[in-house]
């Protein structure tokens, strides 16, 4: 069982309105990890499709959502900072030390915001490793690609004057088999 919250008198309601700015604070994270998700999920079928026209837009689209992210994430320091002074914890409190000094209901408030925050940050993690493999699979096939369609020097001839000049062929598949 843990201590109980000790707010000082008078605190209560402040406490309970910085609280709602919290989880407030907290449900934006989530809605933008949600939409982080999409986006790369949307980059990563562009990708597996060859449609590589638009990963641009789909990549600059991340971009922006882990920009939004940030904003968020301050706007979340802020409040969490209130809170934790509210309720005697230091600044730089994590959110289930937080959760753990709240008053119910918001201690089952914040403790699954922790969970769903930590589900998706593990899901968006996956997703962006996955997707990097994919990118460099892609990648290295695009080289290869481009390696045998790509002059080869052949055998050496002589000029007129008597110089030796290569002489290149252009390859779409392989020709030594």
């Amino acid at each position: 069982m843990r201590p109980p919250v000790t707010v000082a008198p008078g605190d209560e309601s402040r406490a309970e309105t910085a609280l709602a700015h919290v989880s407030s604070a907290l449900w934006r994270i989530r809605e933008l990890l949600d939409l982080l998700t999409f986006k790369l999920e949307t980059e990563q079928v562009l990708v597996a499709a060859g449609r590589t026209r638009w990963l641009g837009r789909a990549t600059h689209e991340v971009e922006l959502v882990l920009e939004e992210i940030r904003h968020a994430e301050l706007r979340r320091s802020i409040e969490l900072g209130d809170v934790a002074d509210l309720l005697g914890l230091d600044p730089d409190c994590s959110l289930r030390d937080l959760a753990a000094a709240a008053p119910p209901p918001w201690d089952d408030v914040l403790e699954d915001h922790r969970e769903s925050l930590l589900t998706a940050t593990s899901e968006i993690s996956s997703l962006a490793e996955s997707n990097r493999e994919l990118l460099d699979t892609s990648y290295r096939a695009l080289q290869e690609a481009l390696g045998l369609a790509s002059p080869t020097p052949e055998a050496s001839t002589y000029t007129a004057d008597g110089a030796t000049t290569p002489q290149t062929t252009r390859r779409l598949f392989d020709q030594s088999t």
